[in-house]
């Protein structure tokens, strides 16, 4: 893949993300539901491109389009901008120290799905 046709890919996506957020309508209708559904999805965009601009790595840049497909897509099936929840077990299983704990840090760690790897873990 040439850096013209990744730079092609970037911008289309982030034209089409602006075309999304312009006529997006919200699962429970109310209009001011939508004003911070499409307010979420426009600042999301800005956020994560700019976070991404100066990446130069080809992989990288690979993994950053096809998160963006994939939370594109998700978000359109299930009518959600918000990026889905990861359903681990939140740490109470396991002491602080430890072999355990250890394979539960590494398991949240490998668990995470294509369309969250550039959101941080709160």
């Amino acid at each position: 893949m040439t850096a013209a046709a990744t730079r092609c890919d970037v911008l289309g996506l982030y034209r089409r993300i602006f075309r999304i957020a312009r006529t997006w309508q919200s699962l429970s209708g109310l209009s001011d539901d939508t004003l911070k559904e499409k307010q979420y999805i426009i600042t999301e965009a800005k956020t994560l491109f700019r976070k991404n601009k100066n990446l130069t790595d080809v992989k990288a840049i690979k993994l950053c389009i096809l998160e963006c497909h994939a939370r594109i897509e998700m978000g359109l099936h299930y009518r959600i901008p918000y990026p889905r929840p990861v359903h681990l077990p939140p740490m109470g299983l396991a002491d602080k120290k430890g072999r355990k704990f250890k394979m539960q840090e590494r398991l949240r760690k490998t668990a995470k799905p294509m369309y969250l790897q550039s959101h941080e873990e709160t």
